[in-house]
């Protein structure tokens, strides 16, 4: 099984993220026991993208529906160097994101409430999107928006590759190219295999 290291103590956005989710049931109940290895754990599997790809100073990240702040927040926590900026069209999220940042004094993360393809005249390094929509619809949306060096980082799971079968003909507009596909399994007893997509230029 593919393992890394993870720096940072979770303890604290555990606690913060809790709470929120008891006023917005952001997760299930029945995840909130499995919080640290179905969320956080998979949010942070960007670090075996970071092996391949290396971070670069003053990168900019757009986390594309960050929901109830994953990848977006975890991400925050790990790499205080990074500049995160999690985009949701649910005020009631984003709202619960700000509440968590400011518990954590989180200054690397900020938010936008609106949709992605809203988005006009920015651009980005890494681009990620989590349990948002299928692979050609999110391509659509993130590709224009990536910087001609940048990466999308799309978290998947068993459908990966029906998904990139149905996304090559955004691929090619874009002259886009899959670069690498990382498999990796949740520290969980059951087998719980997930998928990071990489999409380049």
């Amino acid at each position: 099984m593919v393992q890394f290291k993870i720096k940072s103590d979770f303890n604290d956005y555990m606690t913060a993220f809790l709470e929120e989710n008891s006023k917005l049931n952001l997760i299930s109940k029945n995840d909130e026991k499995y919080l640290f290895e179905k969320h956080i754990y998979d949010s942070l599997s960007i670090k075996l993208f970071f092996e391949t790809y290396p971070l670069q100073k003053d990168s900019k990240l757009l986390d594309v529906g960050c929901g109830g702040g994953f990848p977006c927040v975890p991400i925050a926590i790990e790499y205080p160097e990074l500049n995160v900026i999690g985009i949701d069209s649910i005020r009631k999220k984003i709202e619960s994101i700000n509440n968590i940042k400011t518990k954590l004094g989180l200054t690397n993360l900020t938010t936008i409430c609106n949709r992605v393809e809203n988005i006009k005249n920015q651009q980005f390094d890494i681009i990620t999107s989590r349990a948002v929509a299928n692979l050609a619809k999110i391509c659509g949306y993130v590709l224009p928006l990536l910087n001609k060096d940048g990466h999308f980082v799309a978290y998947k799971s068993k459908k990966t590759f029906d998904e990139l079968e149905e996304a090559k003909p955004v691929l090619r507009k874009y002259n886009a190219k899959v670069l690498d596909i990382i498999n990796y399994e949740l520290p969980l007893e059951e087998l719980y295999e997930r998928n990071l997509i990489i999409i380049g230029f």
